[in-house]
Parts: C-alpha cells; sequence; structure tokens
C-alpha cells in the first residue's frame, strides 16, 4: 500500500496491499501534543484506502467511561487521592474495553484510540509516583492483558504543549492545571517507557506540520 498525504488530503492509495489484520493503535502525548487531530486525519486515509476502521478516545468512549472522565477531569475535585485517580482511569478503561476495543476487534476493525494503558503509566505510575509497574498490574486485571499493537507517542516539550492549550482557548480541565513540574515529569514518564518498549512504542516528533505528523504516523502503521 502506498499513501501520499498533502495538507492533510490524500492524493495517491494503492489497495493492492492492505493491512493483513486488524490493528489497534494508541497515540499518546502531553497536554496540547495535537493527537487528536492526527487521529482524525489517519482515520480518514485509513478508510479512505479501505480499512474498517473506528476511532475512540480514554477516559471515555461509552456512557459508563464518559461519565468517569466528568469526574477525573473536573476542576472541583482537586482533593482526589492519587491512588483514587489510578483507579478511577483503570475502571474506565475496563468498561471501554469490553464495550468498545475488544468487540470492534472480534470484528475484525482496526481501532485508533486516543490515548490508553500508556496514559496511566506515565501520569500515574511515573508523575504521581505510584510507580510504573504498580499501575501496569492494575490495569493488567482491567484490560485482561490486551495491549496495542502500536503506540505512536506524538513528541512535543510541556511547555509548548500547555501554550498549545492556552492558545487553543481550549477549557483547562483538572490535569492541565497541574504545575509545570508535573507536566515534565509525564513527558518524562513517556520517553522512558518508549525507552523499555521500543518495538511498540514510536517517537513521531510533534513540532512539524500536521501532514508531516501524519506521514511519519503512517509509515509506522504500515509497517
Amino acid at each position: 500500500m502506498v499513501i501520499i498525504v498533502k495538507d492533510c488530503a490524500i492524493i495517491d492509495v494503492e489497495r493492492e496491499n492492505p493491512m493483513p489484520k486488524p490493528l489497534f493503535i494508541t497515540f499518546e502525548g502531553p497536554e496540547g501534543s495535537g493527537k487528536t487531530s492526527v487521529i482524525q486525519n489517519i482515520y480518514k486515509v485509513l478508510q479512505d484506502s479501505g480499512q474498517d476502521v473506528i476511532v475512540t478516545r480514554e477516559p471515555g468512549g461509552v456512557k459508563i467511561s464518559e461519565e468517569i472522565r466528568n469526574i477525573l477531569l473536573n476542576n472541583q475535585h482537586l482533593g482526589m487521592d492519587q491512588k483514587t485517580e489510578a483507579l478511577l482511569f483503570a475502571a474506565s478503561r475496563r468498561q471501554h474495553v469490553i464495550e468498545v476495543i475488544k468487540p470492534a476487534l472480534d470484528a475484525n476493525q482496526t481501532v485508533l484510540c486516543d490515548r490508553y494503558i500508556d496514559s496511566s503509566l506515565a501520569y500515574q505510575g511515573h508523575a504521581r509516583g505510584i510507580g510504573i509497574e504498580e499501575v501496569y498490574q492494575l490495569n493488567l486485571f482491567a484490560i485482561e492483558s490486551l495491549m496495542p499493537d502500536l503506540t505512536l507517542f506524538i513528541d512535543v516539550s510541556p511547555e509548548v504543549g500547555l501554550a498549545r492549550v492556552k492558545n487553543n482557548q481550549r477549557e483547562m480541565d483538572r490535569l492541565d492545571n497541574e504545575s509545570l513540574t508535573f507536566h515534565e515529569k509525564v513527558y518524562e514518564g513517556y520517553l522512558k517507557l518508549a525507552e523499555i518498549e521500543p518495538d511498540r512504542i514510536k517517537i513521531i516528533n510533534g513540532n512539524q506540520p500536521i501532514e508531516n505528523v501524519v506521514q511519519d504516523a503512517l509509515k509506522h502503521i504500515l509497517a
């Protein structure tokens, strides 16, 4: 399959060699990394190339998980215990897996997911100091070992990402409003995870124009 993307639009797609199986692909990055826009562009490319593909997100994706999301990101919940936070993310993920992700994969659909287990490992495991292994084990219970085939980390610095959030005038949620030190630890956690699992987690320069980020992401997906 050859895909050329220019200005986020497909100008050439060859369909002779489609992806051989449905893939579970997750997208990670600091706040303001632009991963959501990247996902939407990749979704269009894959869909137009004949792939049966869905887009979903975490925390959220289904009614129960979205309600947990509202609790997690609410600025009024500043006193939330860090282990409570980790457990709520895992609970939201569990419902998402059994209602959306696993059924889609079983139906031979490729799944593009905006955040997944690596967010918990970076945010709660590393930045909150609970421990990456501890949060990993907690989430294994929730997901029954359903790990992504590929994880794309959109790499931008915490300073750049937070500036983007503010410039876009997006409402700042409870995690957005954490200190720069916290966001630096999140970023550090992601880089550590990429070192641990280089075959699964691929780093993409998020400071490029979006069409370049999409092209780099597609190269990893098609590989």
